[in-house]
């Protein structure tokens, strides 16, 4: 059950997420209501250290951070950001996020293979090919 549990928290805050990426108001700049975002994000992520690390020093983490952390800073705020405007131009949440995952995941078998050598077996070029035929289906009108 230890291998499920991040997939679960994963799966279980995406949904809220893309639920309040597409509530977001049409009428705000998506970076006001994502600074709003950070701000609750680093408050929740502080508490959540301080009772996970029984007395351990926050500032003397931060000092052994290392480019990492930046840059998933700037990914979020991509991700969240694209995902606001990805409804706010009119894609529904059912195809919307549904194309963005196949295009990412299609796009990580090629990173896992470049980057960190990871096998691509037959049946993850079977996959690929699903995928490509999924997103010809969910773009048909």
């Amino acid at each position: 059950m230890s291998i499920y549990w991040p997939i679960a928290l994963a799966v279980f805050a995406d949904i809220f997420y893309q639920i309040a990426a597409k509530s977001t108001p049409e009428g705000i700049n998506p970076f006001a209501s994502l600074t709003i975002t950070y701000v609750i994000g680093a408050g929740i992520s502080a508490v959540i250290f301080f009772i996970t690390s029984k007395g351990g020093s926050l500032l003397q983490e931060w000092s052994g951070v290392n480019w990492t952390a930046f840059v998933l800073g700037l990914a979020i705020v991509g991700l969240e950001a694209g995902s606001i405007y990805m409804y706010k131009v009119g894609w529904n949440i059912n195809t919307g996020y549904v194309f963005k995952a196949i295009v990412t995941g299609m796009t990580m078998v090629a990173v896992g293979y470049l980057v960190y050598r990871e096998q691509v077996t037959a049946s993850k070029l079977l996959g690929l090919a699903v995928c490509m035929v999924g997103l010809y289906l969910i773009n048909r009108q």
